[in-house]
Order: C-alpha cells, then sequence, then structure tokens
C-alpha cells in the first residue's frame, strides 16, 4: 500500500457564488443564502474539522473574506490553508487578460492579509480556465494549481499552450480533423478535482441557470460516489489523491454535518490513508512524482 492522501478542499463562496455563478446576483433571497453559509456555515465546518483534528484546504473568494472577515480569519487561525478562488466568483473565460490579472493580485492580498504569507493554491472560479489562465498562475508565483480534471487520483504538471480544434460545420471537414495538442508543461503542480466529488451539482437548488435541481440524497451520494471513488482508489488503485470539494453553502448546512463527520470517520478507519492539505500535497509530489503512482492494475 502506498501513499494515500484525502484532501478536503473548502471553496467558500457564499455570497460571492451568487453574484458570479447561480444566477442569484438580483435576488436578495438568494443573498440571504450566502449570508447563512458565510456566518453559519463557515463556523460549523470550522468546529467540526477542530473536533476531527484534521487540516484542510480553503479557496475562498475575495469578496467572501471582506464580507466575513471575523469567520475567515477563524479559519487561518484555526490552521487551515487558504487559497485564492477569485473575488465575486467570475468565470474566467469571461474576463480579460487584464481583469483576470487584476484580481489575481487583489485575491492574493486579500488571502495574505489573513494568513500573513502569500497563498501557493490556486483555484479558478467556476473551475475554468481562460486562455490568460495558466501563464497568469505561472507569473503569479503559485506553487499549485487545483482547477482541472485530467486525472481522477494523481498529480501531474500544470500545462501552458494547450490547443485544439472546435467543429466548424460551415467549413470544410479538413479545418478540425485535427488531434488535441499538448502544450508545455511547467513546474506547477495540478492538483486534480472531479465534479462527481463535488457536493453542488447534486444538491444546491438554484433557480437560474435551471442546469440542476438539488434536492438529492445526501447518503446516496456518500454512499454511491464519495465513499466508491474513495474505495476504487485504497482497494484497487493502492496509491494517491482522493480530493473533495465542498462547500458551507451544503456541507455547513445542519443535515450534511453528519453525513461529513461519517465520511472523515470512515477514511481515518484505514490504514495509510491521511487528511492532508493540497499545499502538502504538492510539495510531496514536487519532491517525487512517483510516490502517487498506481501500485495496482488500475490506474
Amino acid at each position: 500500500m502506498g501513499d494515500i492522501d484525502v484532501a478536503i478542499g473548502v471553496d467558500a463562496d457564499c455570497v460571492a457564488g451568487w453574484l458570479g455563478s447561480y444566477g442569484g446576483e438580483d435576488s436578495p433571497a438568494d443573498l440571504s443564502r450566502g449570508l447563512s453559509a458565510g456566518n453559519e456555515g463557515i463556523p460549523r465546518m470550522v468546529q467540526l474539522f477542530e473536533d476531527e483534528d484534521i487540516d484542510t484546504s480553503w479557496y475562498i473568494p475575495g469578496h467572501t473574506i471582506e464580507t466575513f472577515r471575523e469567520e475567515v480569519q477563524a479559519v487561518a487561525d484555526a490552521g487551515h490553508e487558504i487559497g485564492v478562488h477569485g473575488y465575486s466568483h467570475e468565470n474566467p473565460t469571461d474576463l480579460s487578460r487584464e481583469q483576470e490579472d487584476e484580481i489575481l493580485q487583489l485575491s492574493k492580498e486579500l488571502v495574505e492579509d489573513v494568513t500573513g504569507q502569500e497563498p501557493v493554491g490556486h483555484r479558478a472560479s467556476w473551475w475554468e480556465f481562460s486562455e490568460n489562465t495558466p501563464e497568469l498562475v505561472e507569473e503569479h508565483g503559485f506553487l499549485y494549481d487545483s482547477s482541472l480534471m485530467e486525472r481522477e487520483f494523481e498529480p501531474g504538471w500544470m500545462r501552458k499552450g494547450d490547443s485544439w480544434e472546435k467543429i466548424k460545420y460551415d467549413q470544410d471537414p479538413e479545418t478540425w480533423t485535427e488531434p488535441y495538442q499538448y502544450g508545455e508543461e511547467t513546474d506547477i503542480v495540478e492538483i486534480p478535482i472531479s465534479w462527481y466529488r463535488d457536493d453542488i451539482p447534486a444538491m444546491l437548488f438554484i433557480k437560474q441557470p435551471t442546469y440542476h435541481a438539488g434536492y438529492k440524497d445526501p447518503e446516496m451520494m456518500y454512499e454511491q460516489y464519495y465513499k466508491k471513488q474513495f474505495d476504487y482508489l485504497y482497494n484497487r488503485r493502492g496509491a494517491g489523491v482522493y480530493t473533495f470539494t465542498i462547500h458551507p453553502d451544503l456541507h455547513g448546512l445542519p443535515h450534511m454535518i453528519p453525513h461529513l463527520e461519517d465520511f472523515i470517520k470512515y477514511v481515518k478507519g484505514h490504514e495509510n490513508a491521511e487528511f492532508r492539505t493540497l499545499e502538502d500535497i504538492a510539495h510531496k509530489y514536487k519532491d517525487d512524482p512517483s510516490v502517487y503512482e498506481s501500485e495496482g492494475r488500475y490506474i
């Protein structure tokens, strides 16, 4: 059995999520849900992690930092890692290079004001890269990014300059019949995430845009998705990284706390499985890229 590291990433979107992603920017009712996430959800999760004695990584939009300053300070004071996650959860693909650069710089400064040190982790809002994101992440000197899904359980190196041809139905097929082109590897660690280990797609009720309705059974999500993916990693692959992305907007709700507690205890019941921050994982991988390679027949 090799190294199996479990990283809980908390994306503290709160009001910013409704401003930038969930279509609630004109709804006081939706924005109030973001206020609840910041004022109630963040402290509940901090307390739970203290009770379970684990360190986690938080990706906090600048809007959340400035709106819920005391709650975010408590995250830092408890020893959790804080990385950048936009300001108002803007979609990077809708930003100019200058806007994206300015937001990155502001976000870094706000995190540093809370923690006393420059953040090393970057997580793109919306989990979307613009054509400028990789170069900007590199220019701003981040240790790692955690926004992409090329692998399930193994870190890699962030690339810049990937290219592909979109289908052009009004043109000759030769204009798009080209394979995906891999760009240039950087020295920035890419730690994979997954929509299938994220709580928002299944469990956040939103009115606009109408791509999901929430109200999935949390027990089903844990049993059929979260635990089964961990079991695959542990029993078949034998080594790797399990990233789990949750939000105070959901896992800060009273009915979700027991499920998260149970999952943490489930992981702790497995030998050689450890909870770590993504910063720790990035350093481990950078020191030895083979540390998370599969030991079984399954990748």
